[in-house]
């Protein structure tokens, strides 16, 4: 397994670098943020430690960086002197995974790593079916029913799904939108992102009613966030969707 350590503290780098390497990990330490930044564009790591405060860039630039152009496949751990809730609550929604607290404990640390390397790693995850609300989603096969009914997809819109899907209450830019369906940078004006998002949102019934809301924020991104329906809603819950051969 190979982890990034930004940190620009030599003292405190050094000691990562050894308590990883005790564990058996490789551990690649960066002092500047544009080395980090730099390194990954050759070099694909596993897990990344970033610490909160740089001298070159605010941690939760690289973070947004870090996101933007690589998505949320790697796990992000902020290193933070900070515990007000507020800067942790900014952390993690600039796409942070989790938070350690300074001074390290190094059993936490190796903790936390582990814990988000399980979750992040599992090969048989990427491909096994799951299921988010009233709908469920099967990878490997490459088909999503809403209560029980194939809906028919586009490539394209099939894999703008899934990702949603995957990052339930993730706020995802468009830059990361396009990189990971497209594997390119969209320009501002085109309308082929709009027009999948209006398909998917349109086609799978992306409602309330489903379990699911898909929103938008104004210049930042889209995300689709679960619903809590009460007892009489689900009740009274109608799928107008028509069944498909």
């Amino acid at each position: 397994m190979k982890i990034a350590s930004l940190e620009d503290d030599l003292d405190q780098a050094r000691q990562i670098q050894q308590v990883l390497a005790s564990a058996g990990y490789h551990c690649d330490s960066f002092q500047q943020s544009v080395d980090l930044l730099g390194a990954m564009r050759n070099i694909t790591y596993d897990l990344v430690l970033l610490d909160w405060q740089l001298p070159d860039m605010n941690g939760d630039e690289v973070l947004r960086h870090l996101r933007n152009h690589f998505g949320y496949a790697i796990p992000v751990i902020l290193l933070t002197s900070r515990s007000q809730e507020e800067e942790v609550v900014q952390g993690l929604q600039a796409g942070a995974d989790d938070f350690i607290s300074k001074p390290l404990r190094h059993a936490e640390l190796l903790a936390r790593i582990s814990a988000l390397l399980r979750r992040a790693q599992p090969v048989q995850a990427a491909e096994a079916a799951f299921t988010v609300g009233a709908y469920r989603i099967d990878p490997a096969e490459r088909f999503i029913t809403l209560d029980g009914r194939n809906i028919v997809l586009a490539p394209k819109e099939f894999d703008l799904a899934v990702l949603f899907f995957r990052n339930i209450g993730r706020l995802l830019s468009r830059d990361v939108l396009a990189e990971s369906v497209w594997n390119r940078e969209i320009p501002a004006t085109s309308r082929t992102l709009d027009t999948h998002l209006s398909n998917i949102r349109q086609k799978l019934q992306l409602r309330a009613q489903h379990g699911v809301r898909l929103s938008s924020s104004y210049a930042l991104g889209y995300r689709l966030d679960l619903v809590h329906l009460s007892e009489q809603e689900a009740g009274e819950r109608v799928s107008p969707f028509p069944i498909v051969p």
